[in-house]
């Protein structure tokens, strides 16, 4: 594999020379600079990187139209912020990247420390054991159909860990296409296509279907692990769905109460009665609903109140960094108070560092998921995954 290629794109000429130090005592990695977001784009039109990372507060072009010029290019590095402005600043940053379909991953405070860098170092080498840097380009509708019925298109999986006891509790399932040509690829690279083509139900039964088996062999060996879906709220729009869905998993030896929906932001019923609708109807038939990145989109305090959801997802947005930020602490104590109260199992994604999960230990998180536990992996890695975790009759 060849080495990882930074982009680091910073004003000030010592930051720039600190920096590149600082990577250098962590690995041997291909490093690049700009001094402005104008040069970064020129150096991001000229070639690829497997990672920018941007200053915010840069006269002239300021990190913030750098990150929405960087959205506009065919290819798109995964992307790090760091700023000696105030958290907020740089979470709001990073949900303008967000939005516009860049892979933060990571918000970093000035001054740069070592340990910031190696955490962003960790991830970034994740990314690339299971995406390569060109994404399949030009995916036509045929290609994914056959990808879709050869089994091409996988569920892999990411464990949810109690907090109670550092034990895998549950499941994540994510898409992965296991490409013939291009590798494992990521789904920012190939469910934008899916979305344009109509796919997404199809793509929803084939999930299904693997995340129904994995289920079946993981309870021979004894582990009983409930797995949470995707499911995007447009379709909940086809007023027969969670009918159509409780047909599928019991025709398929499924058992809905181990299957939990997350509800996905990703787009809105044409009429909002249609979610609830819909949400209603999933949980009467037994099955459990997740609030998907609260903290982030649209999901609200009301929303979360009125909709009969069993679990509260919190966005990996307010999870990263949360040791180091008092605001961001006290927030995510509240939330957590919150969906505790209100009888819920609450999750916390994205969490990088053990400080993180210190701290999400100590205000009672129910559980949590990210890099620092496990990236996805195929269902029988995820079977290793829950032997090495201990015996299943000390579940």
């Amino acid at each position: 594999m060849n080495r990882c290629s930074i982009l680091i794109v910073e004003d000030h000429p010592f930051q720039h020379q600190y920096l590149q130090h600082l990577f250098g005592e962590l690995g041997d990695f291909d490093l690049e600079s700009a001094r402005d977001g104008e040069q970064a784009l020129s150096c991001l039109r000229r070639r690829n990187f497997d990672l920018v990372l941007t200053d915010l507060l840069m006269p002239g072009m300021d990190g913030v139209q750098f990150i929405q010029g960087l959205a506009t290019l065919r290819a798109k590095p995964a992307l790090a912020i760091m700023s000696a402005a105030s958290r907020r600043m740089l979470m709001s940053a990073s949900l303008v990247a967000s939005n516009l379909q860049v892979n933060v991953i990571g918000l970093i405070s000035k001054p740069v420390n070592l340990a910031a860098l190696r955490s962003l170092t960790e991830q970034l080498l994740d990314l690339r054991q299971v995406v390569l840097p060109e994404t399949a380009p030009g995916i036509e509708r045929q290609a994914l159909l056959e990808a879709l019925d050869n089994g091409q298109l996988q569920a892999w999986f990411q464990p949810k860990k109690a907090l109670v006891n550092a034990r895998i509790v549950a499941a994540e399932a994510l898409i992965r296409w296991i490409h013939p040509e291009h590798g494992v690829l990521l789904p920012g690279s190939f469910l934008p296509a899916l979305r344009a083509y109509h796919l997404e139900e199809r793509l929803l039964w084939r999930v299904l279907e693997q995340a129904i088996a994995a289920q079946a062999r993981w309870r021979l060996q004894g582990y009983d692990i409930p797995v949470s879906i995707n499911l995007p709220t447009h379709l909940l729009n086809s007023y027969d769905l969670a009918d159509r869905i409780l047909a599928f998993v019991l025709q398929h030896h499924g058992i809905p109460g181990r299957i939990c929906f997350e509800l996905m932001e990703c787009s809105v019923p044409k009429d909002i009665s249609n979610f609830y609708a819909g949400a209603c109807r999933l949980r009467i038939k037994g099955f459990g609903l997740s609030q998907d990145d609260f903290g982030k989109g649209y999901s609200s305090y009301m929303n979360l109140v009125s909709t009969p959801f069993t679990e509260l997802k919190i966005d990996r947005a307010l999870v990263q960094g949360c040791n180091e930020n008092e605001e961001l602490a006290q927030a995510l104590t509240s939330i957590v108070a919150l969906g505790r109260q209100l009888g819920l199992t609450v999750v916390a994604e994205g969490v990088e560092t053990a400080q993180e999960l210190a701290l999400l230990r100590k205000i009672n998180c129910t559980q949590v998921q990210g890099f620092l536990i496990s990236h996805a992996v195929s269902s029988d890695q995820f079977q290793q995954l829950l032997n090495q975790d201990g015996p299943a009759s000390t579940y």
